[in-house]
């Protein structure tokens, strides 16, 4: 999707140069057992650790019984990342990326904590969506540890458990499962106590959960079996350090771990070589999950991973930059909106007509707010998405696709991007009180505003002129230029137009008039 003009492309490459490491990417990994840190490299496709930071944070750990974050644990998560924005100096913005993941998915003050957490970091942190989190770990695992293997790719988090079959780069099937070693620690080994009962009742929780995935993910369609991330490396080496197996984790070896942790009695009793402290309070839990997971999924051996959602993101983010840089390459989601296309039957020759119109109003703009390159693909892929909503029905499909787009798994989209999104599609039709808390949001009610009058000069779903109309903006108040010569003869235009002016001033602050101009 080609969305920039040549000046703004250059004003993009030029951004992507302001770095005291332009060659350098960063990817922050808001687990909910730790926070990570990721600085590499990437040259002809080979990727090179700069730097690795990692701090046992327990975010998980904080979600009260009212699913609200704690004060202790945000004051945790937010130290952790201002001594991450210290190793972050000199990066520019388009070279961070930062992902949270289930903790922040459940929360519900989630936002009041991103607020505080974006300035401690100094950088806007994403949440993401569960089969978003599963596709960026297989992308870090299918990149660092390549094969055309059919494979089983599986992460046990602080949380959530991610399950992906995917061959070669292609992830086939991704799910998330709201099961992960750091809740069922606490649900199940209450004070550090391990008891056989504790472990019968955790996997049987487990099980419950992961049983979903039982017809989705079975043994006939993956060839090797790989875990990603910390529970899984922490288990490996504690099996290699203490000569059960070389790394391999099976059946036989786990239930070896659980005796250990049975004859312990507590995490505080559990000294085992290759066992890091950090790891004791989240074993339980994981090892009831992994065992479940080799019973319940037939899996008789699982091997560590190189790859995990850390280097994926950063992959991602590369993808990202080559697209601003070079347009003719794809940005990562615009297959996903394709995809949404399809999947709601959107009537693309108009979407299109539609997305030409939004963008060429944009882009000829004067006196635009200042936005970065997201803003245009923003509206671009609004436009290209305004009318999937129609699939549910043609009465208020607004509201259906602004429901659909705020709800929607969408690869290479953060939840926030996709909420966004929605409040656009929302914005297309209508009066604008419902966008009311977004009214003193400048870049998206200039996005507004292009979509809006793209939808009214395109109603009949034809195309019409380039040049009928233009968007000139000074402060608060916005003129729209039409060919006089053109809206003479669209007396019904001319009234849609009429009454979009009525609604802008009748919503305040961004009022709105018509002018005229002669074409030569």
């Amino acid at each position: 999707m080609d969305t920039d003009t040549p000046a703004s492309s250059a004003k993009s490459a030029a951004a992507l140069d302001a770095s005291r490491f332009p060659q350098q990417l960063a990817s922050i990994d808001m687990g909910s057992n730790s926070f990570r840190l990721e600085i590499a490299e990437l040259h002809k496709g080979r990727y090179k650790r700069i730097d690795y930071l990692k701090e046992t944070v327990r975010l998980g750990a904080g979600l009260d019984e009212h699913g609200l974050l704690t004060e202790e644990a945000a004051q945790r998560g937010l130290a952790c990342l201002a001594r991450f924005a210290q190793r972050l100096k000199g990066f520019a913005s388009w070279q961070v990326r930062a992902v949270a993941t289930q903790t922040l998915r459940e929360a519900r003050n989630r936002d009041a904590f991103l607020s505080r957490a974006n300035g401690a970091l100094g950088h806007p942190i994403d949440v993401i969506a569960g089969r978003e989190e599963a596709r960026l770990i297989y992308q870090g695992v299918a990149r660092l540890q390549p094969s055309e293997l059919p494979r089983l790719v599986i992460d046990i988090g602080g949380r959530s458990t991610e399950m992906i079959l995917g061959r070669g780069r292609l992830p086939q099937r991704a799910e998330s499962f709201k099961v992960g070693s750091v809740s069922l620690s606490l649900a199940h080994f209450p004070d550090g106590r391990f008891t056989a009962d504790g472990f019968r009742a955790a996997q049987i929780a487990a099980g419950a959960e992961l049983e979903e995935g039982l017809t989705l993910f079975t043994p006939s369609q993956w060839r090797e079996a790989l875990g990603s991330s910390g529970t899984v490396g922490a288990v490996s080496q504690l099996l290699q350090a203490n000569g059960i197996t070389d790394g391999r984790i099976t059946p036989e070896a786990l239930r070896w771990c659980i005796e250990q942790c049975l004859q312990a009695g507590h995490v505080d009793a559990l000294n085992l070589p290759g066992l890091k402290a950090d790891r004791k309070a989240v074993l339980g839990g994981g090892l009831s999950i992994l065992y479940t997971l080799a019973v319940q999924f037939n899996i008789d051996v699982m091997w560590p991973a190189r790859g995990a959602l850390r280097q994926g993101v950063i992959f991602d983010l590369e993808e990202r930059i080559e697209a601003t840089r070079n347009h003719r390459l794809p940005d990562p989601r615009d297959s996903a909106v394709r995809e949404l296309q399809q999947r709601f039957r959107v009537d693309t020759q108009h979407a299109q007509r539609i997305h030409d119109r939004a963008l060429q109003l944009w882009n000829t703009m004067q006196g635009r707010p200042p936005s970065d390159g997201e803003a245009i693909r923003e509206l671009a892929w609004a436009a290209q998405l305004h009318e999937i909503g129609m699939m549910v029905s043609h009465h208020d499909h607004h509201r259906h696709s602004s429901y659909l787009l705020g709800h929607v798994d969408a690869a290479g989209f953060s939840q926030s991007q996709l909420r966004r999104l929605a409040s656009l599609v929302l914005g297309q039709r209508g009066e604008l009180i419902k966008l009311a808390e977004h009214l003193n949001d400048k870049v998206l009610m200039a996005q507004v505003l292009c979509l809006r009058l793209a939808i009214i000069l395109h109603h009949a779903r034809i195309d019409q002129p380039t040049e009928v109309a233009r968007i000139i903006k000074a402060r608060s108040r916005c003129r729209v230029s039409l060919d006089k010569g053109w809206a003479q003869h669209q007396p019904r235009t001319l009234h849609l137009l009429q009454e979009e002016v009525r609604r802008w001033n009748a919503a305040g602050p961004h009022a709105l008039e018509l002018t005229w101009r002669e074409l030569n």
